[in-house]
């Protein structure tokens, strides 16, 4: 007695009718390994796409120069030096064909008073230079000048939360804050950038470097020239990144009579970028593999949901035996219905999983990133778990002899 494929998926989908809590329970493995693979590998893809816009919002074509050797290892980072000073800076900008613009940075933390407000903000000091290189527009009034960073002249520009912190509704423009007790006039207002890499991008005030090293931190005696804790360097184009970050190196070493290990590291964004991603998608495998683990817990129970429904319907075997069903037709019946309860819960674990990115959408700052390869890959993976670990039950109830199972 053989049956066609059609009738076999009728029967099967009956007989899981038939016990609907034991069937549902029994693809909850199934259903949270789908969801949690799918929804891992979306928040993933959008996290990524987060560290990339966050370290676009930087700048672009950026190169990073820092003083100090870089040290070797998983978190590796330059070793603190005084190596930088604004002469190089100047050099690199005047020497370095690659390089489109150049904007020295050096960062101290002060309370900056206005009236009866005050905050503590990171007070940058840097050049004419800084909106073009680092991507920031002003919003209101005027960046300073070179002239003004000449003549050391006591003009800041706020960042956008800082001006509402320190004026409010308020016109900022003109009007004199106090930082360090040294009274400066703001002469601008930054558009808002809000965080990058954890830090509010808003709350700064920029001021000229020469001012910053001369009245804010003070000169250090032993350099003619102020000294930097960054050399932030926008390339001409993305293909001259690489002749940029070669020259600029070559040209230090010349200035600071290097023979042997630099005192200075020079990195470029992509560079970062490409470590952050590399975590990123180190951690998503990671967590995708510990999610895949419910799969193979979700086809473990299929198997065992299988061989005791195989118990409990022996004497049906027998019967159906005992009237010309074949060996093979028994064990596709029983696979049959492992291979549904399987793709059932695939479906469902779907359907679970973008429900869940839709939530992390609204509630989080990504932006998760659906993915079709991902949805496709978890299903298929559902259907061959239901047909692998169907088989062995299957194999047991077409085994059966058919006097046995009608006697049992």
């Amino acid at each position: 007695m053989s049956i066609d494929l059609t009738e076999n998926i009728s029967m099967s989908v009956r007989a899981l009718s038939a016990n609907k809590l034991r069937s549902v329970l029994t693809m909850l493995g199934i259903i949270i390994g789908n969801a949690s693979v799918i929804a891992i590998v979306a928040v993933g893809q959008g996290a990524q796409k987060f560290a990339v816009g966050q370290f676009e919002s930087l700048g672009s074509n950026l190169l990073f120069v820092v003083p100090g050797v870089e040290q070797k290892g998983p978190l590796s980072s330059a070793a603190p030096s005084n190596s930088l000073v604004l002469a190089d800076a100047e050099a690199i900008a005047r020497e370095v064909p690659a390089v489109a613009g150049v904007a020295p940075q050096k960062t101290e933390r002060f309370r900056v008073i206005q009236a009866n407000r005050d905050t503590q903000v990171n007070v940058t000091g840097t050049t004419p230079q800084y909106p073009t290189v680092r991507n920031a527009a002003v919003a209101r009034g005027h960046f300073f000048s070179q002239l003004e960073l000449q003549q050391k002249h006591r003009v800041a520009v706020l960042g956008s939360e800082t001006a509402r912190t320190l004026f409010g509704g308020q016109d900022p423009i003109g009007k004199k804050i106090r930082i360090h007790n040294l009274s400066f006039r703001v002469i601008g207002v930054m558009a808002e950038k809000g965080s990058s890499l954890g830090i509010n991008q808003d709350e700064v005030v920029f001021v000229p470097i020469t001012v910053m090293a001369d009245q804010l931190t003070g000169q250090d005696n032993s350099h003619t020239s102020p000294t930097l804790q960054a050399i932030a360097v926008s390339a001409q184009s993305p293909e001259t990144m690489s002749a940029a970050q070669y020259q600029i190196t070559n040209l230090l070493r010349l200035r600071h009579h290097i023979k042997d290990e630099n005192d200075f590291t020079v990195r470029s964004q992509q560079d970062i970028l490409q470590t952050a991603n590399s975590i990123t998608e180190m951690l998503v495998i990671l967590m995708a593999v510990t999610a895949a683990i419910s799969l193979l817990v979700g086809g473990i129970g299929i198997m065992n949901i299988m061989l005791v429904s195989v118990t409990e319907r022996t004497h049906e075997i027998g019967l159906r035996k005992a009237i010309g069903a074949t060996c093979t037709d028994v064990m596709i019946q029983f696979t049959t219905e492992a291979v549904i309860l399987a793709l059932a819960g695939g479906s469902f674990g779907i359907l679970l999983g973008v429900g869940g990115i839709l939530i992390i959408v609204v509630l989080t700052p990504l932006e998760a990133i659906l993915s079709p390869t991902a949805m496709i890959l978890a299903f298929v993976v559902s259907g061959a778990i239901g047909l692998g670990f169907g088989v062995v039950p299957a194999r047991t109830a077409a085994r059966l002899e058919p006097i046995v199972a009608l006697r049992s």
